[in-house]
């Protein structure tokens, strides 16, 4: 169906002409605006004009004619085949989700399914056969719809139900009572089941030692079914106990002494002794009697299941029935040990006579074991056994109870050691008492003992019955408890023989009854002369009235069917009809009169036998004479009902006799309708019923007990054969709708309301005979149901209103509408019922309204709602619109429409194909229509849409996320109207766009809205501006066109973000994805849309986010954004998220505390020293000095921390996101990512492709071409970066700890730099760092790493090329400075280990040798270079100073190794020693003293040194005159030897403290070469030195002088006799400036 839009808005809207045509050829619909059509479509076509505009709206619906296909194939194997489809991919999904129980039992029901469905097949099947299999097949069907969650099905004879050709209260009682399925089966190992606190016999399971039924093939075995549980039985909790025994050994369990009462403790809950554990037992509820169960499971009895009895006579006795039970329990004993040290294992073996012992389910045998309880002197057994004893066997039959030890050493027979007895019947005919009996335990240990059993019957068996005089037997402590109760309808337990009892009246009713029946035969059989004589006393109070009164009771509603028969076949009495009649008349005339009751009532209870006769009696009187005296007999019934409507009619007290009497008389009425219509007709039946109904009074109180008898006789008279005939039903209706109207209107008895409106308006049909009548139920009943769901009543009643509210609303016509609406008097009475019926139908189309599985009852409910709707706007067009606009009415309206597009089970989206199409076939895409609605009924608003805006702009926008292309090009132009009308308004659409853009963030958030939406609304473009011209002409003649296409840009992109924001939060686990789309979709609401609240909200969200991925720093900046929009003022903020109402103060308070929690958790306590010294501000700043005393405690244990806890540096990584297929947020462009503790490039990179499975991953660094940014893929390019610190003061100052140069290396980085070698030029093969350049880049970011991400986008990229001599020159200072920090965390003993150390000075030593630093040597001080290269002088000479201080850094570091290293790597060492000692020769440095003679000559020179230092004294006291810069500077004089004073030059480079480098030095370094400089020539130093200080500035030109000579007179030495080597030179130079 094709419905294309081709307009926008204007002020009003007329209709003006409304076409018809039918398509005679096909068309595709393939073109713009195209309508796709078929031959023998219909087309409606409907057109609005728009009064100040020149173009027409056009909505097109097609419909679509289909021929019906009827398969010749049964109903039930179309169904089949189409749920087997179903099942089929909903099963292999199981196999994916890896559920494999419900995947196999799937499969196996299949499997029998397309079994059964063969046999149908084959078509050889009996009519039970047939009826049978289909029940199997639709039994499993439903099992399987049930565990899929799929839709329920209702049926009829097996065959699903079409909801169109039934009413829909039917429908509602099918989907009702359709039984949940379950599986009756068993299988576990040995078991006794029974339901305890109940009267129920034992049901035993016996299974072999595998835990296997030991007659697999009988499954009978292994179900049971328990019968006659009754209404008090299933008031109370129902427990199913199972006690598992182990027939054989067995270990010993500690609570065996509790055995009889364990499944009373668990049920109690007294249960924490116990180990529990789980065993499966399938249950199922049956309703009915056990015939009706027969004919509604059959297979369930086929298989012959076991009957479980209760315990004594069920609720109802049937005729016939005959039982004949002893249940004996063995309660308990008494033993004596029997010269034992230990107690017995007794064992009771029951032996009654031949008789079978046994229980339901396993077949009895001759004797009966009990179980054994380990060595228990007192066991507890409390074990029921059935003995099913004949009743001739009764008389002379004794019980025998065997007592024997079972050893657990002997394995030969179990040893007997006494024996009990007890008689079944006394002398007297009288059978064992029920009760508990205490039995002699009598002494044997022989079994030839008891074969002779007339030995010891005359012996006493009971304790209770023993002669006085024989104590010796009573004080014996040797005891057995039973208790027995026998269930009997032949025997007695009282006083006199059984043959006596079958005539006791108090025990057996329904002997007596069939007694009384055949009395009360035989006198209606006698003459009527003694008829007459006893008709006024003996025959209707004692023998009629009596026996009927007895059949009322439920234990004898079975023996109805004995009197039924005896009137229809055996009654004779042609003339009693006469007197029947005379007598019930002269009761009901005394009914008022009468002071006492009783009889009157007793005679009325059983009107309903009384017509039976009297009818009966006029059928016999007629047959015999022809029918004469009719009409006599007329008048006689008559004169009988003026008398009961008179009685009928009488106002009286609640509790007056004559209420009650009227109340008794209504119950049995409805019986009478049946009897009447067997002579009268059904108009003059119905004529009856209708006077007697109506003779009702109608006033009366809500208390009295009448109103619901009133209530139960309409209902009988509703579902009666009279009210089903469509002529009498119109007479009666008045009267019943009556009587219904007055309890629903005052809320009474609504349940019963319910069943008698399911009962009428099952039998309604499109009649105007009764449009009347159906018009004042529909007022009624929308009041009452209104009424009803509002006060939520319970599910029944509510179910069967709504079922009976669609019934009726499904039968009327547009005539019946037109009628109900003309029926209002008043404009108010109409605007209530139409927002009355609006509020019940958005009641009706909640979720919670029916079960999830109810899809056809909800399929059916939007059908009439929609074609309701669609009449009651026409009212509201007519009634509420211009002058008489009425705006709640009408936002009732849009307000329904809008939950009626958007309630679940219309979405069609949703759907399987096959249920697509069956609701599509049947009752269209019922969304559109109603969208097609709302766009008709927007228009004819005009002006007041104003009223609308912005209230509608959230439902309208809710409509359009419905993914129905159709219903978005109806609902989208509506906010282009929206705009117009605002615009018009106040100048300007301000509050459109807030409105859309708030409710557009919490609808996506929800879920709804696609990519295809986004595509759509980014024209209002597709609508506005995109493929509608004539929409595009109307906007560009707007004066608010600039405005509105940035308001659609800006939805745009918003749109884009929210939908990335909800597809990813679609995944587990937190990831990159999550974190990145949520700060895109913040930074978005704060730069671009300045929403505030919005912009919290999402930093909470993303706060959540970082809590759980433990990204605690990240977590600690994102909160810091909302702790930066508060200030230290006391201004009240109001209850949001989960801040309460607190001032702005006390949460900038708790915010700070929370992120300096977060920090001290992510390690990155600098920040957190920040915030608590601000806090410590404000406590300072109002006196608070307990938490100003906390806050600095805090603040010095983050000091602490940083101080002595490790922190790791992460590393960093540039990724980029390349191809379409990425989201938007991350589309083409590149991100730096601070990766995780320990993560490595390999980790971070297979982490990335874990987060992105379809991303290919790029094996360059190179930039990606256009080919790959348009790419329908996803690419990512991934490669670690370096970070570029910011805080290089602190990096470079000299006393600086490691641990806090660390945090400054690795945090607040904006830049990252990458470096990618490559040759430049000629490659030398030999040397190539000659031609090695490295490409530079170096990435900005648009926030600072870490931040409130883990990654950000790259702002920035700039990328230079560094020559092969720059590059080296960076190479070596980066291994000087790796060096030096080695270096110094040794010394500091900071390391831990001295490995880093070795290997790195290995690393730089072995190069050197191989070549490394050599290499430098030949590319760049070799006298080409210098020549082609003047501009790199100053360059060359630094590369210079970094080899000769790397190689002093080395010596210093090898003196270091040599003094930490363990044993085992002195040969290490040695060799590094070595290896050392080769590279500074290749390096042309010279080792001093005694290991070279080059620098002797200057070794003379070694007085020049102190010289040197006290010319240099003066400067270092006028720079920093303190105590320590005197000391430093007598610490670094003594060093006279040139290779010791490069050592402290190399050392001073150090970004550790140089004074402190040197003093470490000293001692090992200057001992031998070195002497002391003493400080004796200032003379008590310790005591002038403060003098010296003080008297500073009155020497300062001699000093200043003195240092000049002193520096000119250590110089002319190196002027006479310079130094062999630039290298040294430059050193030396370098360290005198030092």
């Amino acid at each position: 169906m094709g419905l294309p839009v081709e307009a926008g808005c204007d002020k009003a809207w007329t209709q003006t002409q409304n076409l018809s045509w039918h398509v005679l050829a096909s068309f595709r619909g393939t073109v713009q605006h195209g309508l796709p059509l078929e031959i023998g479509d219909t087309n409606y076509t409907v057109k609005y004009f728009g009064p100040n505009s020149n173009w027409d709206l056009s909505l097109s619906l097609t419909h679509r004619q289909f021929e019906t296909v009827i398969p010749t194939e049964d109903s039930v194997i179309t169904e089949m085949t189409s749920t087997l489809r179903d099942w089929g991919a909903m099963w292999k999904r199981l196999y994916v989700k890896n559920e494999g129980d419900l995947f196999h039992r799937l499969w196996h029901v299949m499997n029998e399914i397309l079994d059964l469905r063969r046999q149908v097949l084959v078509g050889h099947l009996t009519n039970d056969r047939m009826k049978d299999v289909k029940q199997h097949i639709t039994a499993r069907l439903d099992w399987g719809n049930e565990q899929l969650s799929l839709d329920l099905v209702p049926r009829r004879e097996f065959s699903m139900v079409d909801p169109d050709e039934i009413s829909v209260t039917e429908l509602f009682k099918l989907v009702s009572y359709i039984p949940k399925t379950r599986c009756n089966c068993l299988n576990t190992v040995l078991l006794l089941l029974c339901i305890p606190h109940s009267p129920f016999e034992r049901f035993f399971v016996r299974l072999n030692k595998n835990g296997v039924p030991k007659s697999p093939e009988k499954t009978e075995r292994q179900c049971t079914l328990f019968v006659d549980l009754g209404s008090s039985d299933l008031r109370k909790d129902v427990y199913i106990v199972v006690h598992i025994m182990r027939i054989g050994t067995f270990p010993v369990c500690t609570t065996e002494s509790e055995w009889y009462q364990i499944h009373e403790n668990i049920m109690r809950k007294v249960n924490s002794r116990y180990n529990l554990s789980g065993l499966a037992v399938s249950l199922q509820l049956l309703h009915g009697d056990i015939e009706q169960l027969r004919r509604e499971y059959m297979v369930l009895f086929t298989r012959g299941v076991s009957i479980t009895k209760k315990l004594g006579f069920s609720d109802i006795i049937m005729p016939g029935e005959m039982r004949n039970d002893l249940y004996m329990t063995l309660e308990k004993g008494e033993f004596d040990k029997g010269g034992k040290s230990v107690a017995r294992n007794v064992e009771i073996t029951v032996y009654v006579l031949d008789i079978e012992a046994a229980g339901s389910g396993e077949p009895g045998g001759d004797e009966y074991h009990s179980f054994v309880l380990y060595h228990n002197n007192s066991p507890r057994w409390a074990e029921q056994i059935k003995l099913p004893i004949p009743v001739d066997r009764f008389r002379g039959s004794h019980v025998r109870f065997e007592f024997r030890h079972c050893s657990t050493k002997d394995k030969g027979e179990k040893k007997l050691f006494g024996y009990s007895f007890v008689h079944l019947m006394q002398e007297d005919g009288r059978t064992l008492p029920d009760g508990t009996h205490e039995l002699i335990i009598h002494k044997c240990e022989e079994n030839a003992n008891l074969q002779d059993s007339s030995r010891y019957l005359k012996l006493p068996f009971s304790k209770a019955n023993l002669p006085g005089n024989n104590q010796a037997v009573k004080g014996t402590k040797e005891s057995f408890w039973i208790t027995s109760f026998l269930c009997s309808t032949k025997l007695t337990q009282n006083g006199k023989g059984g043959s006596q009892s079958i005539r006791a009246l108090d025990r057996h009713l329904s002997y007596t009854i069939v007694g009384l029946l055949q009395l009360s035969m035989d006198l209606l059989s006698s003459d009527r002369s003694l008829t007459s004589r006893y008709v006024t006393e003996l025959f209707p109070l004692f023998f009629q009235v009596h026996i009927i009164n007895l059949l009322q009771d439920s234990k004898f509603q079975h023996f109805k069917p004995v009197m039924d028969t005896y009137i229809e076949s055996h009654f004779a009495g042609a003339l009693s009809y006469r007197d029947l009649i005379k007598v019930l008349k002269w009761y009901v005339d005394r009914v008022i009169d009468a002071e006492h009751q009783d009889h009157i009532q007793q005679v009325l209870k059983a009107t309903e036998y009384i017509f039976k006769y009297i009818i009966q009696s006029r059928r016999l009187f007629a047959l015999a004479t022809g029918g004469q005296s009719e009409e006599e007999f007329r008048c006689c019934i008559h004169e009988l009902f003026m008398s009961i409507r008179f009685f009928l009619s009488q106002e009286n007290k609640i509790t007056s006799p004559v209420t009650q009497t009227q109340a008794v008389f209504l119950r049995t009425f409805p019986a009478v309708y049946g009897e009447l219509l067997k002579i009268f007709t059904v108009r003059e039946v119905a004529g009856f019923v209708r006077e007697t109904l109506g003779s009702l009074p109608a006033t009366t109180h809500a208390e009295c007990p009448l109103e619901a008898v009133k209530l139960h006789c309409i209902a009988k008279t509703v579902e009666s054969e009279l009210y089903t005939n469509p002529e009498s039903r119109c007479i009666l209706l008045p009267v019943v709708l009556r009587l219904l109207q007055t309890h629903m209107q005052e809320q009474r008895d609504l349940v019963m309301c319910a069943h008698i409106l399911t009962s009428m308006l099952s039998l309604i049909r499109k009649d105007d005979s009764i449009l009347k009548a159906v018009v004042l139920l529909s007022l009624s009943l929308s009041l009452s149901l209104s009424l009803s769901l509002s006060l939520s009543l319970f599910p029944p009643p509510q179910g069967e209103f709504v079922a009976c509210l669609l019934a009726l609303l499904r039968q009327m016509s547009d005539k019946h509408y037109q009628q109900l609406l003309q029926a209002f008097t008043s404009k108010d009475d109409l605007r209530d019922f139409l927002l009355q019926i609006f509020t019940v139908f958005r009641i009706l189309i909640r979720p919670e309204m029916f079960p999830k599985d109810w899809t056809v009852m909800r399929l059916v409910t939007n059908n009439v709602i929609i074609t309701t709707v669609l009449y009651l706007s026409d009212a509201l067009r007519k009634n509420f619109l211009n002058e008489k606009f009425d705006y709640k009415v009408w936002d009732s309206y849009f307000y329904l429409s809008v939950i009626f597009i958007n309630q679940p089970c219309l979405q069609l989206e949703s759907f399987s194909p096959s249920k697509r199409k069956r609701v599509l076939e049947k009752y269209g895409d019922m969304r559109v229509m109603m969208g097609c609605e709302i766009f008709s009924m927007w228009q004819n608003l005009g002006e007041h849409k104003l009223n609308f805006i912005p209230a509608m702009i959230g439902p309208f926008l809710e409509v359009t996320l419905v993914p129905q292309p159709d219903l978005r090009n109806v609902m989208i132009p509506i906010f282009h109207d929206m705009m117009d009308w605002e615009q018009r308004r106040s100048g300007n659409f301000k509050q459109v766009e807030a409105k859309l853009i708030d409710k557009l963030d919490s609808l996506m958030s929800e879920g709804k809205g696609d990519e295809t939406y986004r595509e759509l609304f980014n024209s209002i473009r597709i609508p506005l501006f995109g493929p509608y011209p004539s929409l595009l002409k109307k906007i560009e003649r707007e004066t608010w066109r600039e405005s509105g296409i940035s308001l659609i840009a800006t939805v745009t992109r918003l749109m884009e973000r929210l939908l990335d924001y909800r597809d990813c939060m679609k995944l587990g686990e937190v990831d990159g994805k999550k974190i990145g789309c949520t700060v895109s979709l913040l930074n978005f609401y704060k730069t671009e849309l300045n929403k505030e609240e919005m912009y919290i909200r999402y930093i909470h969200k993303l706060y959540e986010l970082h809590l759980k991925a433990q990204n605690y720093t990240e977590a600690s900046y994102t909160l810091l954004l909302y702790d930066e929009l508060l200030e230290w003022s006391d201004r009240p903020l109001r209850e949001f998220l989960n801040y309460p109402m607190q001032s702005e103060w006390q949460r900038k308070e708790y915010l700070h505390l929370t992120i300096v929690q977060n920090f001290d958790r992510g390690k990155c306590w600098e920040n957190g020293i920040i915030l608590c010294r601000e806090l410590a501000d404000q406590y300072e700043s109002y006196y608070d000095y307990r938490n100003l005393s906390k806050m600095r405690m805090m603040e010095a244990s983050l000091y602490d921390k940083i101080m002595d806890q490790q922190r790791l540096e992460p590393e960093f990584f540039r990724v980029g996101f390349y191809g379409k297929k990425f989201p938007f947020f991350l589309r083409n462009k590149e991100f730096v990512c601070r990766g995780h503790d320990y993560e490595r490039l390999e980790a971070f990179q297979q982490r990335m492709l874990n987060e992105f499975p379809h991303a290919i991953a790029m094996q360059h660094v190179n930039q990606p071409d256009q080919t790959i940014y348009q790419a329908e893929a996803q690419y990512l390019q991934i490669y670690a970066v370096s970070p570029i610190p910011e805080s290089q003061d602190v990096l470079q100052r000299d006393g600086v700890p490691d641990n806090i140069k660390s945090f400054y290396k690795v945090n607040h980085i904006w830049r990252f730099r990458y470096d990618r070698p490559f040759h430049k030029g000629t490659k030398d093969k030999e040397n190539e760092f000659k031609s090695l350049w490295v490409e530079r880049t170096t990435l900005t970011l648009v926030q600072s790493l870490p931040g409130i991400s883990r990654w950000f986008e790259v702002e920035k990229r700039e990328l230079v090329e560094v020559s092969p001599l720059e590059n080296a020159i960076e190479v070596i200072e980066n291994k000087n400075l790796q060096l030096r920090t080695l270096i110094a965390q040794c010394q500091s003993r900071q390391m831990q280990n001295i490995n880093p150390l070795t290997m790195c000075l290995n690393g730089v030593i072995d190069a050197a040798v191989n070549g490394g630093l050599a290499r430098y040597q030949e590319a760049f001080f070799v006298k080409d270079y210098v020549v082609n290269h003047p501009e790199d002088g100053e360059k060359i000479g630094r590369l210079r100073e970094l080899m000769f201080e790397q190689a002093h850094i080395l010596e210093y570091g090898l003196a270091v190794h040599e003094k930490f290293v363990p044993q085992d790597m002195r040969p290490l060492h040695k060799k590094l020693v070595d290896q050392f000692h080769v590279m500074k020769s290749s390096l042309g440095i010279q080792v001093s003293e005694g290991h070279s003679t080059g620098h002797k000559q200057y070794a003379n020179h070694r007085f020049l040194l102190p010289l040197l230092f006290l010319s240099l004294l003066p400067f270092a006291l006028l720079s920093n005159p303190h105590p320590r810069s005197f000391q430093r500077m007598c610490a670094l004089a003594p060093c006279t030897s040139p290779t010791a004073a490069r050592v402290v030059h190399a050392g001073t480079q150090s970004p550790t403290s140089s004074a402190q480098m040197a003093l470490a030095w000293w001692p090992d370094a200057g001992e031998k070469h070195c002497p002391r400089l003493s400080l004796s020539i200032f003379p008590s130093s310790s005591r002038l030195l403060p003098f010296l200080l003080l008297s500073l500035p009155l020497f300062t030109p001699f000093l200043i002088l003195f240092s000049f000579l002193s520096i000119f007179t250590s110089l002319f030495p190196f002027c006479l006799h310079p130094p062999p080597s630039p290298l040294y030179l430059t050193s030396w130079y370098g360290t005198i400036w030092e």
